[in-house]
C-alpha cells in the first residue's frame, strides 16, 4: 500500500475545505452536504471521511482558516506601524474585517452545533486560532493605546468580539429583507462592514 505523506494529507484536507468554501458562496449551511462537497473534489465522497467525520468539521476547518487569515491582517497592522492614533487604529481594524466577509458570515451561524459535532482535537485547533485573534487584539491595544489599562483592554475585547457575531446580518441584507423592513415602516439606515465596525471601535476607545 502506498504511504500517504503528511503533505498529501494536508493537500486533501485543503481541497475539501476549498470545495466547502466554493459551495458556501451560493448555498446555505443547511443546503451543503458531504455529497455536494464530494461532487466538486477530485476523489470520491467516502474518501472525505478519512479527513473529516462530519460536515460541521469541514465548516469548522474553514472557520479556523478564516481566523488565521484575519490574524495575518492583524499581525500586519501590529508589525507594520510604529504609532497609530485611536482613529487610525479603528480604521485599520475596520478595514481588516471589511475584507473578511466570509469570517463574518461564519460568525453569524449557529456555532454551537458546529462545535458540538466536531472532534475535540479539531475544536481545540480552532480555538487556538480564535485565541490568537484575542491575543493580537490585546497586543494592538497595548501598543497603540498605552492609556488603556488591562481592565480597559479586557472590556474592549469582551464587547467587540461578541459584536462581531452581528456584523454580517446587519450589513448583508437581501432585497426581501429590505422590502419587509420598508413594509414594516422601519426607517433603517444600512451601513457597510467598515462603517459599522469603525463606529463601534471608535466609541469603545472613547474617541
Amino acid at each position: 500500500m502506498r504511504k500517504v505523506t503528511l503533505e498529501q494529507i494536508a493537500q486533501k484536507r485543503e481541497e475539501i475545505i476549498n470545495a466547502c468554501e466554493q459551495l458556501y458562496q451560493t448555498m446555505s449551511f443547511k443546503e451543503i452536504t458531504l455529497k455536494e462537497i464530494g461532487n466538486i473534489t477530485s476523489f470520491s465522497r467516502p474518501t472525505i471521511y478519512n479527513y473529516f467525520e462530519t460536515k460541521e468539521e469541514i465548516f469548522l476547518a474553514l472557520f479556523q482558516r478564516e481566523y488565521d487569515r484575519w490574524n495575518e491582517d492583524l499581525t500586519a497592522i501590529l508589525d507594520g506601524n510604529g504609532k497609530l492614533s485611536k482613529a487610525e487604529l479603528s480604521e485599520k481594524i475596520a478595514a481588516s474585517l471589511a475584507g473578511r466577509e466570509q469570517l463574518l458570515k461564519l460568525l453569524s451561524m449557529n456555532n454551537y452545533d458546529m462545535e458540538a459535532n466536531s472532534r475535540q482535537e479539531l475544536l481545540t485547533a480552532f480555538k487556538q486560532s480564535y485565541g490568537r485573534s484575542l491575543q493580537l487584539m490585546h497586543m494592538l491595544l497595548e501598543k497603540f493605546c498605552p492609556d488603556m489599562s488591562v481592565t480597559d483592554i479586557r472590556n474592549f475585547i469582551y464587547t467587540f468580539f461578541p459584536f462581531m457575531f452581528g456584523i454580517y446580518p446587519y450589513t448583508s441584507v437581501t432585497e426581501k429583507q429590505r422590502a419587509a423592513m420598508k413594509e414594516a415602516g422601519i426607517n433603517y439606515v444600512y451601513q457597510t462592514v467598515y462603517e459599522l465596525t469603525y463606529g463601534c471601535i471608535i466609541r469603545l476607545l472613547g474617541e
